[in-house]
């Protein structure tokens, strides 16, 4: 049964989802299910407790979820450990009931929160110093989110300088009317800010001023806790979390299997860089484009997404895999131009971004629909 889901360890990857404005996916179904809710109900009420203990008041996640009651911006602390307690809970299924030994894949990764859970899984940190990072600072972050705005910014045609957007970025700080900054890098011509009151629609003014191709802006109606963007300066946030990792007993191990980061795109944990990495994740932008292509050109055949409805890393997979497909539909099949990556002599000729071709072959897996619809 695990070979179906997981094929070879050695070219799979595990992804840890991070915070959504939604966070109980399918977990109550889980619960109730007579094989795997035990698993579930043992690390919700483990991280119940952890963050009762961190924040000072009761966090039940284990009747939250009973009652599937959604978390808010205003239960944010209750969302961090929820997302973290059924990652986890995947995780021990995967190792107990199907003997999937996680330490021998080809690595792991997470998006944003889901970062800090594939260092707990791989035996790096521990649940505790996990999930005390975020939680010790969930109240200041989440004060933050009232005044900012979510955008997704992107060109149809032609790439979207990262380094430009930053840059019109830190003059749009200078004028001191807000911050604003890029949150996460989705691809060659879309990225994620958050900017405090209206700097999202004056940096795209900007950016419509200073690029050729038409530039589109998409706010998100929801309001969201500004992670990853110099905003969490407000309340010292970073240094903060510096602080508090000082303290860690753990992180002094280098985790296994890798754990490709998106603070850097690359597979850049060891035993001595945890907390600096950490610290940088805190208000640096995601680079999920870098991690895309890692594991484009790195040989990655199957990615199992973990945590309850994991959504941004398999909607990006997905959106670069019919990208590929309709470019090369009237030319030769995808199935022949993803072995040409293999042959090195071609690969010199056509340039490294023919790994992008391999996209529309990468098999993706939702590990909660899988075990509630398929395992059983």
């Amino acid at each position: 049964m695990a070979d179906q889901i997981t094929g070879q360890l050695s070219t799979t990857a595990f992804v840890f989802r991070g915070y959504n404005v939604t966070n109980l996916g399918r977990t109550p179904e889980l619960l109730n299910h007579p094989r795997f809710g035990g698993y579930v109900a043992r690390r919700l009420e483990q991280c119940g407790r952890i963050a009762s203990d961190v924040m000072h008041r009761r966090i039940d996640l284990l009747g939250r979820v009973s009652r599937g009651e959604e978390t808010d911006l205003d239960s944010y602390s209750d969302a961090i450990a929820l997302i973290m307690a059924v990652e986890m809970a995947h995780v021990d299924i995967l190792e107990q009931e199907y003997h999937v030994q996680l330490a021998k894949a080809q690595y792991l990764m997470g998006y944003s929160l889901g970062e800090l859970t594939a260092l707990v899984a791989g035996q790096c940190l521990s649940l505790e110093d996990a999930l005390t990072i975020p939680l010790s600072l969930s109240t200041d972050t989440a004060k933050l989110a009232p005044t900012c705005t979510l955008a997704v910014v992107f060109c149809r045609k032609k790439t979207l300088s990262a380094d430009r957007v930053h840059h019109l970025c830190q003059e749009i700080n200078a004028e001191g009317k807000g911050l604003i900054g890029i949150s996460a890098i989705l691809s060659p011509n879309s990225l994620i800010v958050i900017g405090e009151e209206d700097t999202t629609t004056r940096l795209h003014k900007r950016l419509q001023e200073t690029i050729a191709d038409r530039v589109h802006l998409k706010k998100n109606p929801h309001k969201w806790p500004p992670m990853h963007t110099p905003i969490v300066w407000r309340e010292h946030i970073n240094s903060r979390a510096s602080l508090l990792m000082s303290q860690m007993k753990s992180g002094f191990t280098a985790p296994k299997p890798p754990v490709l980061s998106l603070v850097t795109g690359a597979c850049s944990y060891n035993d001595s860089n945890v907390r600096d990495l950490i610290c940088q994740w805190v208000d640096k932008p995601q680079h999920l484009w870098q991690a895309v292509y890692h594991t484009l050109s790195s040989g990655t055949e199957s990615l199992i997404h973990l945590g309850p409805e994991p959504n941004i890393v398999p909607a990006t997979y997905s959106r670069l895999a019919e990208n590929v497909e309709a470019q090369v539909k009237a030319s030769i099949s995808t199935r022949a131009l993803s072995t040409l990556v293999y042959r090195p002599w071609l690969n010199a000729l056509i340039g490294e971004r023919a790994y992008l071709l391999r996209a529309p072959t990468i098999k993706q897996t939702n590990l909660e629909d899988w075990l509630i619809d398929k395992a059983s």
